[in-house]
């Protein structure tokens, strides 16, 4: 089973959240403090979220890189543009471009590990749906592409083995269980890459009209919650190249606490931690080598 550890990345969706500060970033950290470097010496992977608002520019992508390249096996994984997978009917010829041109430079480096094409709940297995996925898969072909559907209606082997023809990554949705239609987080790998994202538990938010981004993503996953998933991990690595886990509960630091706990429990060994992160969390302690920071 350690070589199948060795495939697996764990880190977190986005690094820019004001409620991180003096969490995750150590307090008094000054204006210039450069927050994705820091995250980087703490996970091996970290999802880009902007990307799905807006393509950002090569410029930044390369940045990115040079802000990173001291960590040898940290990697990017990126979100599509919501219009690839939010808009009615998208030009794709339009709206593919321009996000393929600003991550091409993380993907020459040999740094993308993911492309993740996200779909909304309201994204349904059926015949226009497989048309529209087929027509955004064409266009980005000799990419490392994951899909995220969150309806239970794609929760069927067939359109498992739909995406396995044309080598496209199964993102499996750990996310809170509402009525009868979000999809379980049933294990599958459908291509090289497999993919894991960790939304949190918070059935009371989840749907509720009117709660934020920060209401949805408040959860912290309990340890007796993460050994499932840390064994599932290890199954899917068995057959995956590589296999990339997002903890998305993002509220107060709370998804680099569990993609710290998932490496102990993957890896068996005491991961790195921001010694601000273990104050405010302090069962993080026994199993994490804490890394103290002197800013002055």
């Amino acid at each position: 089973m350690a070589e199948h550890a060795a495939r697996i990345r764990i880190g977190v969706a986005g690094w820019d959240y004001p409620d991180w500060a003096g969490v995750v970033y150590p307090p008094g950290a000054a204006r210039g403090f450069d927050r994705l470097a820091f995250v980087a010496r703490f996970v091996e992977l970290v999802e880009i979220n902007s990307t799905f608002y807006r393509p950002n520019t090569a410029r930044t992508a390369l940045s990115w890189l040079r802000r990173t390249e001291s960590q040898a096996r940290f990697r990017f994984a990126a979100k599509a543009h919501r219009s690839w997978t939010h808009e009615r009917d998208p030009d794709l010829d339009a709206a593919v471009p321009p996000t393929l041109d600003g991550l091409r430079p993380l993907l020459e480096a040999e740094r993308l590990s993911a492309l993740l094409v996200q779909f909304p709940q309201s994204f349904h297995w059926g015949e226009p749906a497989r048309e529209r996925l087929s027509r955004i898969l064409e266009r980005v072909a000799g990419w490392p592409v994951a899909v995220e559907v969150r309806h239970v209606s794609w929760d069927r082997d067939e359109a498992a083995a739909w995406l396995r023809e044309r080598r496209a990554g199964w993102c499996v949705v750990d996310q809170p269980r509402v009525g009868r239609s979000t999809a379980p987080a049933r294990p599958r790998v459908t291509a090289p890459l497999a993919y894991v994202r960790l939304h949190g538990r918070n059935r009371a938010n989840w749907f509720r009209e009117g709660a934020g981004r920060d209401a949805r993503y408040d959860y912290l996953y309990p340890v007796a919650e993460l050994e499932p998933l840390a064994d599932a991990a290890r199954s899917m690595a068995g057959q995956a190249a590589e296999l990339l886990v997002v903890q998305n509960n993002h509220f107060r630091g709370q998804a680099l606490v569990n993609a710290l706990q998932l490496r102990h429990l993957i890896e068996q060994r005491r991961p790195a931690a921001p010694e601000s992160l273990v104050q405010v969390y302090p069962d993080l302690e026994p199993i994490t080598t804490v890394q103290r920071e002197r800013l002055f």
